[in-house]
C-alpha cells in the first residue's frame, strides 16, 4: 500500500475506534508516529480533518467529506486484491460491525467468533449498541438492525421475518395480572427502551380489526440497554417489548409469556445493512453470507 493510501487507512480507523492511538496500534505505529502521520496527510490536504482534544476525536466538515472518499477508495483496493487472488485467496483485513445489544450477543457474537475462526489472517470488532449509529461517520463495514431501513445511503439484505412482542416473566403476571389491551398497560410496571432521560416510550399495537393505534407506556425502569431492559424482564420487575429473536429461547422455554397476542405489533425484519457501495470487499460479502446462513438455519429449526 503506498504512503498516501497507508494515510487515509490511518484516518478512517482513527475515526472508527475514535482515538488515533488505538488506530496506530492497529497498524503497528507509536502514538508519536500516528500523529505524524495525521499532521502529513493535513497538511498535503491543506486542510483540518479532525478536531482532537483530550477526550475525543470529531470530524470537520472537511473531514467528513474526505471521510466518505476515503472510505470508498479503500474498498475499491480491496476489492482490485480480492479479484486478483480469486475466491480462494485467504481473506485479511478488519472487519467492523454493529449490532443491537440482544441481537448481538445472541445471534451475531457466534457468526463473527466462527468467522475468524475460518479466516486465521481477519480480525472483527463487534459493537453492540442499540444507539442507531451513522455506519459512513463510524466506519463500520455492516450494521444488524431491527426494523425498516431509514438511510436511502445504505442497502440493507433480510435475514430473518420477526415481530416485536410484549412478554413478562410468570411471576410479575402472577403478581400484577395479565393484561388483555394495550390499554390497559397505563396501570402496569412497563420496562422503557430509550435513550436520555425518558421514562415513557410509545409502543406501537395493531388491532384484530381496525388501524393501528400508539399507546405511551411508562415505568419506573428505563435504559439505552436492550440487554438491561431484557435482565429486568427475567427478574418480574415489569412488562417489555422486545424483537421476538431477542426472547424465543425464553419464550420456549417458560421463562418468559408473551401478551397482547391479538394486539400483534408491526413486522419489524432483521436485515444487515452497509453502504450503497459499487464493490463490497470480499471479506464483508462473506461475512453477510454466513449471517444470512446463521438465521436462515436457525429459522427452520
Amino acid at each position: 500500500m503506498t504512503t498516501q493510501l497507508q494515510d487515509m487507512d490511518l484516518f478512517v480507523r482513527a475515526v472508527a475506534t475514535g482515538s488515533l492511538s488505538a488506530a496506530g496500534r492497529e497498524l503497528g505505529l507509536s502514538p508519536a508516529v500516528a500523529s505524524k502521520r495525521l499532521a502529513r496527510l493535513e497538511g498535503r490536504l491543506g486542510a483540518r480533518l479532525l478536531q482532537r482534544s483530550s477526550r475525543r476525536l470529531s470530524l470537520t466538515d472537511n473531514g467528513a467529506l474526505y471521510l466518505e472518499r476515503c472510505q470508498a477508495i479503500l474498498a475499491e483496493v480491496a476489492e482490485a486484491e480480492d479479484l486478483l487472488g480469486g475466491d480462494d485467496a485467504r481473506l485479511r483485513g478488519t472487519l467492523r460491525v454493529s449490532a443491537t445489544s440482544g441481537l448481538g450477543r445472541r445471534w451475531v457474537g457466534p457468526v463473527v467468533a466462527e468467522f475468524v475462526a475460518r479466516h486465521p489472517e481477519v480480525a472483527v470488532q463487534l459493537s453492540l449498541t442499540d444507539r442507531v449509529i451513522d455506519l459512513v461517520e463510524s466506519g463500520v463495514d455492516c450494521a444488524v438492525r431491527v426494523g425498516p431501513l431509514a438511510d436511502d445511503r445504505l442497502i440493507a439484505r433480510k435475514l430473518a421475518d420477526n415481530r416485536r412482542v410484549v412478554c413478562a416473566a410468570p411471576t410479575y403476571l402472577q403478581a400484577y395480572g395479565v393484561p388483555a389491551t394495550p390499554a390497559e398497560l397505563a396501570r402496569h410496571a412497563c420496562l422503557v427502551l430509550a435513550t436520555g432521560n425518558a421514562l415513557h416510550a410509545d409502543w406501537r399495537f395493531r388491532p384484530p380489526h381496525g388501524a393501528a393505534t400508539h399507546v405511551r407506556v411508562r415505568g419506573r425502569l428505563a435504559s439505552d440497554n436492550g440487554q438491561q431492559v431484557h435482565d429486568w424482564m427475567l427478574a418480574g420487575h415489569g412488562l417489555a417489548r422486545r424483537s421476538f429473536w431477542d426472547v424465543a429461547d425464553d419464550l420456549a422455554s417458560g421463562r418468559l409469556v408473551e401478551v397482547l397476542r391479538d394486539w400483534s405489533d408491526e413486522d419489524a425484519p432483521i436485515s444487515v445493512i452497509y453502504a450503497s457501495r459499487r464493490h463490497l470487499p470480499r471479506r464483508t460479502r462473506l461475512f453477510i453470507d454466513a449471517l444470512a446462513g446463521h438465521f436462515a438455519r436457525a429459522a427452520q429449526g
